[in-house]
Parts: structure tokens; C-alpha cells; sequence
């Protein structure tokens, strides 16, 4: 194994081949790997899904999230809770999914990014 995440209810593991595997709870497609994934260079998990960086820098998804279109040129992913940040090769930080009050709103103007970590979420109860 190469790479280890944890989700809410389900891990993932990248192995040294470029491939991943999930096991846990499956009840929003949340191990249910895409067939054919393979090229991977990093994992992460969010509370229902998955997310993978493969070598060409594009984003792979499954479970209860989707990528944005015409995403390219990623460095380094992280999910959060019920949203995702990448990393673009330039320093700049794309965020999707739901916008908890903000989870989604990068600054205008952030570069020189090296690093990406995604939280939670901000939602109050």
C-alpha cells in the first residue's frame, strides 16, 4: 500500500500499482471504485465518496460526488465532508460540492498554494 483514506464509514487504499480498493459501508456508492481506475497517484475520502488523482492530473469521483467539468492540471486533492479541493499545478485551489457557508468560496486572487486540507464542513445544527 501506497496510500490509506477514511471516510465516514468506508476506507480506501491506493496500492503501489496505481490502483484503489474500498471496503465499508457501500450505501452511497462509496467503495464502489470505478472499473478501470488505475494511474492513481493519490486517494482521499469524504463522508460518501471517494476521490483519486491520477498521474495525467485529472480528478476521478464516485460515491455521492460528482468533478467539476474540464477539471485538469491537479497537483493534490482532499475531500471534505460534503466538498472537495484540488490543487491546480499553477498554485491555484478549485473547490466543488456543497457550499456549507462557505466551504466553497476560495479567496479571489489566492495563489502560491502548495498544500490543500479540506475539513469537515461549516455547518452549524
Amino acid at each position: 500500500m501506497v496510500g490509506i483514506a477514511a471516510g465516514v464509514s468506508h476506507s480506501l487504499a491506493l496500492k503501489s500499482d496505481g490502483t484503489v480498493v474500498g471496503w465499508g459501508s457501500n450505501d452511497r456508492g462509496q467503495t464502489a471504485i470505478p472499473a478501470g481506475l488505475s494511474n492513481v497517484t493519490a486517494i482521499s475520502a469524504g463522508d460518501y465518496y471517494g476521490l483519486a488523482l491520477k498521474s495525467d492530473g485529472t480528478v476521478v469521483a464516485w460515491g455521492n460526488a460528482s468533478v467539476p467539468a474540464g477539471l485538469s492540471g491537479i497537483v493534490a486533492i482532499s475531500a471534505g465532508g460534503d466538498f472537495s479541493l484540488a490543487l491546480k499545478s499553477d498554485g491555484t485551489v478549485v473547490a466543488w460540492g456543497y457550499d456549507f457557508g462557505g466551504d466553497t468560496d476560495v479567496p479571489a486572487g489566492l495563489s502560491g498554494i502548495h498544500v490543500v486540507a479540506a475539513g469537515a464542513d461549516s455547518a452549524s445544527s
